[in-house]
């Protein structure tokens, strides 16, 4: 692009309120981006998607030009290993060790994947740099192929994702139109081609070796790991597996250099990363925040804190893999280290806020829902070991259990943590020891009392009419079952034996009359 063009571009930008270009970067201003480093996202929102100008007038396929040009393989791998970027997808492993491995590995063919198999419920955050600065990933992509020795890339992608696979399959054309893609890249004898796999919604597919199996046309089921996938991946060849922000990182790292990205995030946690912030939050949606940044300022400073005025009780993190974190540890800082310490992972960046209303017991049983819909069977322990627990949270849940079930639980999920083939299996548990750990009273008051302190599991709910009751009958009016009875200006009653704890009087009662218990 042109100096004319990059101008009118910038011109256009700046008009915008909340946008100022420092440094070649964008930055977004106001309350809600103070504590924001956007780094994965630094374009999402600001260029078109559609237009290959728009990402090279801010300086895309810079860092590619530059490593092709100017840089040797190793070299490349040096910065990356320099910078201590960890993969983001969930597990945290050191990108660079992992890149030099790959390379270090002697064979006639590699593969570089993209992992956008964005399974999480709630999550989002792979999807937005897909769908809105999708050129961020083909030149992430492009620079790991040349660093490892790879001419094939495979971005593999939910199906669900419909508008992030038509913005990919756009940018690849375009990239390849400029020459960045495909044969001989900008003149310098680098061949890198990159195609989109699609996968069918399994989430068990994040997991790499299941990924891979996929691509290979084969069921998604992890594989038992006698190798890394470094040396023995996709087709038997070595592999390279990173997330879509691990990728979209590496542009900006090299950009930048490793002490700009170093001096961002704790000593062994670098950099930024993206939260999908959602549940029982003033501002929900994407943060990308400065790794170590406390769980307490992430919610309260950029989320607005709890909805309603409520008080907060817990914060997810790392989707249905990740554990359940009480008000009592909010300032634990959010990096791969200290989350890990109290029974959470970063995961792929889930952050679900809970307030004084939610019952923890249920938040166990929904996950752990997820994961027993989701497992792909292969494993004894994660196959059987799931199901069971789940069968118990519902027991526990419905009102049946009994004190034994609770250690029976801890048990189960000991072992399958222990047992579970591949990591998916391994961290089901999660939600589950969490919640034991740091909610266990809630659980003993579920067995004992036969009561959910939240007023959340159905079959422990009982509601009955105080003295405040005016006698205005629109509980009757509403009530489906008609078991509340009682004279106009006078006090209700309600037949528990014909209740069906609906809670439709508790909604409609005008004096808060109803109690629920």
């Amino acid at each position: 692009m042109s100096l004319e063009q990059r101008a009118i571009l910038e011109e256009r930008l700046l008009k915008e309120d909340k946008i100022e270009i420092k440094d070649g970067f964008i930055v977004l201003k106001g309350d809600y981006y103070k504590e924001q480093i956007r780094i994965a996202l630094k374009n999402c929102g600001i260029i078109d998607p559609g237009n290959i100008e728009e990402y090279i007038a801010l300086d895309g396929y810079k860092s590619l030009a530059r490593a092709l040009i100017e840089e040797t393989p190793i070299k490349i791998i040096e910065q990356i290993s320099e910078s201590n970027l960890r993969g983001r997808g969930g597990a945290g492993f050191p990108t660079g060790r992992k890149w030099n491995e790959a390379y270090k590995t002697l064979s006639d063919q590699k593969y570089f994947i993209c992992n956008a198999d964005e399974g999480d419920p709630g999550a989002f955050m792979d999807r937005s740099i897909l769908e809105n600065d999708p050129h961020s990933v083909l030149e992430g992509m492009a620079i790991g192929g040349y660093a490892i020795g790879s001419n094939q890339g495979y971005i593999y992608v939910r199906a669900e994702y419909p508008m992030a696979v038509k913005k990919l399959r756009i940018a690849i054309k375009q990239a390849k139109e400029y020459g960045l893609l495909g044969d001989n890249i900008l003149g310098t004898g680098f061949n890198f081609d990159i195609e989109l796999r699609l996968g069918s919604g399994a989430f068990v597919c994040g997991e790499g070796t299941a990924l891979i199996e996929s691509i290979e046309g084969k069921r998604g089921m992890p594989r038992n790991k006698k190798a890394r996938t470094s040396h023995k991946g996709l087709y038997q060849q070595p592999t390279i597996l990173n997330n879509v922000e691990t990728i979209a990182c590496v542009p900006v790292i090299l950009q930048r250099g490793t002490e700009w990205f170093k001096n961002i995030g704790t000593e062994k946690s670098t950099g930024t990363k993206v939260f999908a912030l959602v549940g029982k939050v003033e501002k929900a949606g994407l943060v990308e925040v400065p790794m170590g940044m406390p769980l307490r300022n992430i919610i309260n400073d950029i989320g607005g804190g709890v909805q309603d005025g409520k008080a907060l009780k817990a914060v997810q993190t790392g989707g249905p893999s990740g554990g359940c974190i009480p008000v009592s540890l909010m300032d634990t800082p959010v990096d791969f280290e200290s989350l890990d310490k109290i029974g959470s992972i970063i995961g792929s960046g889930g952050m679900v806020v809970m307030d004084e209303n939610t019952c923890m017991v249920d938040i166990a049983r929904f996950f752990l829902e997820f994961t027993v819909d989701e497992s792909c069977g292969k494993c004894t322990p994660c196959r059987v070991g799931n199901k069971r627990m789940l069968e118990i949270l519902t027991m526990i849940t419905n009102g049946t259990a009994e004190l034994h079930h609770i250690e029976d639980l801890k048990e189960i999920a000991e072992v399958i943590a222990e047992t579970s083939l591949c990591g998916l299996g391994q961290t089901a548990p999660n939600p589950v020891l969490s919640t034991l750990n740091y909610f266990y009273d809630e659980y003993l008051t579920h067995v004992k009392d036969k009561k959910c302190p939240a007023g959340v599991c159905q079959a422990l709910i009982t509601y009955s009419i105080d003295e405040k009751c005016i006698g205005c009958t629109k509980c009757v009016k509403v009530c489906p079952t008609s078991c509340i009875s009682g004279n106009k200006k006078e006090q209700h009653e309600i037949d528990q034996n014909l209740c069906v704890v609906c809670g439709a009087c508790f909604e409609i009662c005008p004096v808060s009359a109803i109690r629920k218990g």
